[in-house]
Formats: structure tokens, C-alpha cells, sequence
């Protein structure tokens, strides 16, 4: 099976001052994938804040790096935009996860595992559904990297974006029919 990993342009925010011009172009999109990463944790009851948020279309991720910029009302405000709508898979936790941020009204999600069922799909697991609807191979080796870093690898931030991309391209490929 060819491998797939996200090979377009990909905006690392690291900076508050950055985020809303990073966050521009999604602001006209239908629909973005969407997917967050935590430092892994190896003790029970211990559990890191979300380390950063990834929202993507086709052509374009952004990665916002939540450890070093605040979870502020600009990303808030398109987690809670009714207009577009974010896809991931597994998206109940990350939420979770935000709102331990800071309280917002997340809305228009769509999570993938609710969906695929309807498409003979029982698989719920990114990779796996990646695989059957597109027939590649996605590596999930960085799932446990830190995502806290001071600094993400390039093979860390190209992992990141898949996750959103991936997203965004299936559920495309799921209502489209083709």
C-alpha cells in the first residue's frame, strides 16, 4: 500500500500576533479538518493541556502551537462558527480537552467514526479508514511524540497536518460518492 502523509504548505503558529493571519484562509472554507495533539502522558491521572490544534483544507494546515500561544478568542470563534463545518475522527476528547481551556460552544463538528458506518465502514480508527477509503498507508509512529517540544520536527509537523488533511479528505470523498 503507497504511503500518504500531507505534502502542502503548512503554517506553524508559535506567535498570538500570527494566529489571524493563519487563520484567514480557513475562514472562507465549507469545510476543515480538524485534529489536536497532547504531550503523552505515562502516568495514570496525569494529563498535559492540548499542546496544539491542527485545522486544514486540501492545500492548506495550520498548526496552532497551544503551548506557546494562548487559546485565544480568534481560534475560539472558528471552533464556534456554525458556517463551517470541522471534521475529524475521535473529536469528542479533544473538545474535552479545549474546554478545559477556556468554555466555548464548539459547533458543526462531524466526527468521522459516526459517519462511516453509513458507508459499509467499520473500522474507526484514522489510519485504518485512510486505508480502506483511499487505499494508502498512513504512519502513526509520532502519535507519542511531545508535541510540547520547544521545537517540532519536520517529520512531527508533517504527521500534525496529515491529521487534519486526512480528514478534510475524507469526509470530501464520503459525501461526494466518487
Amino acid at each position: 500500500m503507497p504511503s500518504a502523509m500531507y505534502e502542502g504548505k503548512v503554517v506553524v503558529v508559535e506567535r498570538d500576533e500570527d494566529v489571524d493571519e493563519a487563520l484567514e484562509p480557513l475562514l472562507k472554507a465549507n469545510v476543515i479538518g480538524f485534529d489536536t495533539e497532547t504531550r503523552p502522558s505515562f502516568k495514570r491521572g496525569l494529563l498535559y493541556p492540548v499542546s496544539m490544534i491542527q485545522l486544514g483544507v486540501e492545500d492548506y494546515v495550520v498548526i496552532l502551537r497551544l503551548s506557546k500561544i494562548n487559546f485565544s478568542k480568534s481560534i475560539q470563534s472558528i471552533l464556534s462558527n456554525e458556517k463551517i463545518i470541522k471534521v475529524g475522527v475521535g473529536i469528542h476528547d479533544d473538545l474535552a480537552a479545549l474546554q478545559r481551556l477556556s468554555k466555548f460552544e464548539p459547533s458543526s463538528f462531524i466526527d468521522l467514526q459516526n459517519m462511516v458506518g453509513a458507508y459499509g465502514i467499520n473500522e474507526k480508527s484514522f489510519a485504518k479508514m485512510m486505508a480502506i477509503i483511499f487505499g494508502v498507508h498512513v504512519s502513526k509512529r509520532q502519535r507519542t511524540s511531545n508535541w510540547a517540544a520547544d521545537l517540532l520536527t519536520e517529520t512531527q509537523i508533517r504527521y500534525a497536518a496529515t491529521d487534519a488533511w486526512g480528514a478534510k479528505i475524507m469526509y470530501d470523498k464520503l459525501v461526494s460518492g466518487k
